[in-house]
Order: structure tokens, then sequence, then C-alpha cells
């Protein structure tokens, strides 16, 4: 039986025509959709145990309401099967939490697109990739529940390019679709995955969300130890500025194993960026940076604050890895946080298959 929807329904003779429908009323993200029929819903609301009134979300500036049944239609436009309904979920009670500043993101210049990062055992079973070409294309789970969220800011809180709302100077293309899972077999030796880090169990499956920018990736082929990895991650962390609140460092199967070898603690990664990568403040003021050691005419320490050291992170805990890639090639890459996490969080949430 389906459950009674409340959304307007359409008549259209196929399915070409809805398709031109959905594009003609600006419901579509710029690509086809999957047309939202009444069994299609109904199928998603019933993988993930919903009636279409429960509340998944309430936008905190907004105070736009995402409903199971509107979720559950952008999910199937875009493209997802039912089964992978529990996570898109997950992610929506994620990205509604005061401290990611959902609004704040989808509106600003500054063109962020929301990551969603997938751990635990729901990784293998809805084949989600953490391997080879892990932001590329070609896996339905990955394109589809992140192409779900977009759709969902976009037609649930009303944030679109051509209606003025989102004002990304650029944009980048991950505001399509950007959804990925931590490689978890990759993982050095004794280190958590990102959600147990988070406060969460390794038998969980969850999903943390942040806001990215676009990611800058790089090559470190000559250096074997993490020391000369973390080195490369810095000059990449540089341009960022001093006292970057949050950051994520993607390091690739091959540089983790080096962090293996050495026998590398996972807090050890932020704590050696933290105290090595380090600039005096006439160097951040030359880059273009304020700084807090910048120097202070009034101060007795006048011309000696010019040589005072600051970090390029806020702490040692602003850095998070999470390890994610192939096996071949020493490509890692580093993805900064819309306001460098200083107005929004990384913000993780459990995947509950039966709610």
């Amino acid at each position: 039986m389906i459950p009674r929807l409340t959304s307007d329904s359409i008549e259209v003779s196929d399915a070409l025509e809805a398709i031109e429908t959905y594009f003609e009323n600006g419901w579509s993200d710029g690509l086809p959709v999957v047309p939202p029929t009444p069994e299609a819903v109904t199928a998603m609301l019933e993988a993930a145990s919903l009636v279409p009134d429960d509340i998944l979300g309430i936008e905190p500036v907004k105070g736009a309401v995402i409903t199971a049944e509107k979720a559950a239609i952008n999910a199937v436009m875009a493209g997802c099967k039912p089964e992978y309904m529990p996570v898109v979920i997950a992610a929506i009670e994620a990205i509604t939490q005061p401290e990611f500043n959902l609004h704040g993101i989808t509106v600003s210049t500054m063109g962020a697109a929301i990551m969603l990062i997938v751990n635990g055992p729901i990784t293998k079973d809805l084949e989600i990739n953490s391997g080879v070409s892990a932001f590329g294309p070609g896996h339905r789970a990955n394109a589809t529940i992140g192409r779900a969220i977009r759709l969902v800011i976009q037609n649930i809180l009303g944030t679109k390019s051509n209606n003025g709302l989102d004002k990304a100077t650029l944009g980048h293309p991950g505001k399509y679709s950007w959804c990925i899972a931590e490689n978890e077999e990759a993982l050095p030796n004794e280190w958590s995955p990102l959600h147990v880090t988070h406060g969460l169990t390794e038998g969980e499956s969850a999903v943390t969300v942040m806001s990215g920018l676009s990611g800058t990736q790089f090559g470190e082929h000559e250096a074997s130890t993490p020391e000369g990895i973390l080195d490369a991650f810095a000059q990449r962390l540089y341009p960022m500025g001093p006292g970057v609140k949050q950051v994520v460092l993607v390091i690739c199967p091959e540089h983790a194993s080096h962090f293996s070898a050495a026998g590398w603690k996972k807090e050890q990664v932020g704590k050696y960026i933290y105290e090595n990568a380090r600039k005096p403040a006439s160097e951040w003021i030359a880059m273009g940076f304020p700084s807090g050691a910048q120097r202070d005419p009034k101060s007795e320490l006048g011309d000696a604050n010019a040589d005072q050291l600051t970090s390029v992170l806020d702490s040692p805990e602003s850095a998070i890895p999470i390890v994610v890639g192939g096996d071949g090639g020493a490509w890692s890459a580093v993805i900064p946080p819309w306001s460098l996490g200083s107005r929004s969080k990384v913000v993780t949430r459990p995947i509950k298959a039966n709610r």
C-alpha cells in the first residue's frame, strides 16, 4: 500500500516528457533526473522505515523543513537505489546541525561544496568507492548519494545559482555531487577510521560532512618518511594562511604505508604539522595574510613581534587525516573547508538502517 504522499503530482505521457518538465521548472541540477513516481518514492521511504511527514532536519537560518517525503523524491531524482536512503538521511541530519552552518556555506561567494565521507560496513554493502579514482566518476552510490544532497539543497532549501541565492564566484564540480568512502583497509596500523576518531564505534556506519573548497592534489614520489610526506602537505597548506581551524588531509595508500612502517599514530600527523609548519609573522604578512603576531607599534616588543613564529594550523586537532585512493601512485590532496573551519565545523552522524 502506497502511503499518502502530499507533494503535487504531474501527469506526463512518458519519462522523456517528465525529464524535460523538470528541466523547464528548474528542478534539475543541469543533468537529466529520474522521474520520481509514487512507487519509487514509497520504496525509498520503506527502505529507511519512514513515513512521508517524518522530519529529517530543519535548516537553522531559513527554518526550511526537510521531510522524509521531499528527501525521498530528490533521492529518486538523483538516481539513488532505495538502500542508499539511510545514508542520505544521516547526511541531511549532519548538514542541518547549527555548527555546520549550511546557510552560510550555500550562499557564500567562496563556492564550497558539501563533501560526504562514509565509513563502516555500509561502504561495502553499497559499494561506495574508496579506492581507485574515489573522487572520480563511475560508481553509482558515490554519484547519486552526493547528488541527492545537492538536489535537496536546491529544491527544498531553494538555494540555486540562477535565483540569486547561490552566490559562488566560481563554484567547483563537487557542487554536482561529492561523496566518497574512507579506504579503511589501507589505514596505517592502529589508526582509527574517521568516524571512530569522532566518537563512534568501529562496527557502526557513519557519514561525515564537510564544506569543501576545491581540493589541491599533489605528488610526493621521493619522500618515504612521515616527516617528508607531511612537509609536502605543509607546502600546500601555507597558501591558506595561519591559524587554519580545520582541514582535511587526503592521504593516499602509498603514503599511508610509510606512516605504518614508521609506527606513527594518527594524532602525530596534526602534531607534526602544527609544530613544524610555521612562519614568522612578517612572512605571513608579506604573503598577504593578517597575523595575530604582526607588529603592533604600541607593543613593547616592537619589531621583535615580526619574528614570532605562527603555525599554519590553529591546533594539532585542526588536521583531519583520512586515507583514500588506489594503491598505485603517490598522489595525496588537501581539501580546505569553507571559512577554513572558523565558521563551519565537520559533523559526523551514524547511519541507521532501521530507524
